[in-house]
C-alpha cells in the first residue's frame, strides 16, 4: 500500500466526519484544496468523485473510500505506537 503525503492526509481526514464521506472542496481556512492533492488520492483509490457540480464543472467533488477509511486508521495506529 502507498503512503500517502502530508497534505493528503489532511484532506483525506477532512472526510471522517462528513455524511457519507463527502470531502471538502476547501480547507478549515478557507483555501481550496489543491486538485493535484484530490486527482492524486483518487488515482490510489483512496477517494472518489461522487457527482459533478453542474456551476463549477472543474471542482472535482469526492467522498472517501472504505481504503482512504483503511489508511487513515493505518496511519492513526502508526502514530499512536510512537507515542
Amino acid at each position: 500500500m502507498k503512503n500517502p503525503s502530508q497534505a493528503q492526509l489532511n484532506y483525506l481526514r477532512l472526510g471522517l466526519n462528513q455524511a457519507g464521506g463527502k470531502l471538502p472542496l476547501f480547507d478549515r481556512e478557507g483555501q481550496q484544496i489543491n486538485p493535484k492533492t484530490i486527482r492524486s488520492c483518487i488515482k490510489s483509490g483512496w477517494a472518489v468523485p461522487w457527482f459533478n457540480n453542474p456551476i463549477k464543472k472543474d471542482w472535482l467533488v469526492c467522498r472517501l473510500t472504505d481504503e482512504g477509511r483503511e489508511i487513515l486508521n493505518a496511519k492513526s495506529l502508526e502514530k499512536s505506537e510512537v507515542t
